[in-house]
């Protein structure tokens, strides 16, 4: 998300005349980014913002600011405690960037963090100046309503809304036009996406027929409005790709009602089951959080049973860590210590590698459509890519170039990697129309 975010400033900046530059010591205005769903996340942006105090000293004419959830978070220990910044910008506050810069230039700070109930920056044609140049994200909607009780995000983010449907199909146009291949649709929770009568059902729907050689992934639905049209249209049409993260959170009912997460864990189980069965080949991935207030022992076996249940191919997991104003902040104590946070999230990791370890082991003799999104990170005589199930494969250069469809047979695999043989360069759309014929 705020990947997406960046590419948005990006546009109203260079609208602006500006441009961007690749290192922080030729740069007039930084701006950094933030996330505040974390403590691990906030505590790299200080440790950051001290090493451009430092540049702050060697040029006085230098303009910092910081922008997203943790401008909104703390905005007043940013500038008035530490004394790091000159601007701070909330998320719904980006096309105020250009005045704030200019307020600024006399001395003074310029803030500006007020929550919207209507922006989506939808209008604005997002500039990519950084990624492969193969994938790219797309924001189709903005905040949430949810408010789970360990979350911050509805306080940074605001309330729920969605871009106008026509907003997003032009933007997957003009990737298209570009030449990107894989697209990944954003929200907070995609299924509440509404635009009229237009669901994310639809939205998937007419983006996977107007644009047939772009793969679409979407990221994050929730486990309690998942729709079951939804997992038909992926089954059917190629081009939706056979991965869904679906968050959990934890594995049993009280933790999960602590959470204030809307389901049960057999309503998620029979979900997973749903999925599994219509959706061949499927993968899945999830966020895990460790030590939540008040978690038993009892309550930690049961999020690493549910976790051997599923199997998931990829997991999030984190320890949790309290943020201000949200329920579990004003309601419940952060009673789990340190040590005993870091051994069940020890666990849980553990654990998580060796079942991805087996299940990429399954994978050894298939067949899969990788897209190439450039060398591998261990050698330039590799390229590496995404199947359709979202798992990293890694094959022999040849003649491949960013950007191809390449079909592969798997070889061998890792936890994290699967190593594969490079069968031939296709196109989406061949290459499945000669799976279905076979």
């Amino acid at each position: 998300m705020n990947f997406a975010d960046s590419e948005i400033v990006n546009a109203i900046l260079i609208e602006r005349g500006m441009y961007p530059v690749r290192d922080a010591e030729l740069a007039d205005i930084v701006l950094v980014n933030t996330c505040s769903i974390r403590e691990n996340a906030e505590t790299k942006v200080w440790n950051r913002l001290k090493e451009f105090r430092k540049l702050k000293t060697q040029n006085k004419l230098l303009t910092v600011g910081v922008l997203g959830c943790m401008a909104e978070r703390i905005k007043d220990q940013i500038i008035e405690e530490e004394q790091l910044v000159d601007i701070v910008v909330g998320p719904d506050s980006y096309r105020d960037i250009p005045r704030l810069i200019e307020e600024v230039e006399d001395g003074r700070k310029a803030v500006n963090v007020l929550l919207s109930l209507e922006e989506t920056y939808a209008d604005i044609a997002p500039v990519r100046t950084t990624g492969n140049g193969v994938s790219a994200f797309v924001s189709i909607m903005r905040g949430c309503d949810n408010m789970c009780s360990f979350c911050v995000v509805p306080f940074t983010r605001g309330r729920e809304r969605s871009r106008p449907l026509g907003s997003i199909l032009n933007e997957i146009c003009q990737l298209s036009d570009q030449g990107y291949k894989e697209i990944t649709l954003l929200g907070q929770n995609v299924n509440s996406y509404k635009d009229g009568n237009h669901t994310f059902s639809t939205l998937m729907d007419k983006s996977s027929l107007l644009y047939p050689e772009i793969r679409f992934r979407f990221s994050s639905p929730h486990p309690k409005d998942f729709p079951d049209e939804l997992l038909y249209l992926i089954a059917e049409r190629p081009n939706l790709c056979n991965y869904i993260h679906i968050p959990v959170q934890a594995g049993s009912d009280s933790m999960l009602e602590r959470m204030r997460r809307p389901y049960t864990r057999d309503q998620y189980l029979q979900l997973i089951e749903k999925m599994k069965k219509i959706i061949s080949n499927l993968s899945l991935s999830t966020d895990i959080i460790a030590g939540f207030c008040g978690e038993t022992e009892e309550e930690h076996q049961q999020t690493l049973s549910l976790m051997r249940e599923v199997e998931y191919d990829l997991a999030y997991m984190f320890a949790y860590s309290e943020r201000e104003r949200t329920l579990a902040y004003r309601k419940f104590e952060d009673d789990i210590s340190e040590v005993i946070k870091k051994r069940r999230l020890s666990e849980i990791i553990s654990q998580q590698m060796s079942i991805q370890h087996r299940r990429n082991q399954n994978e050894i003799g298939q067949r899969h459509l990788v897209l190439v999104e450039g060398t591998s990170k261990r050698s330039a005589q590799q390229m590496s890519g995404r199947t359709d199930n979202n798992k990293i494969a890694v094959f022999d250069r040849k003649d491949f170039e960013k950007g191809d469809y390449v079909e592969v047979e798997i070889t061998g695999a890792t936890s994290a990697t699967l190593i594969a043989k490079p069968i031939s360069k296709t196109g989406l759309v061949d290459y499945y129309s000669a799976v279905l014929e076979a």
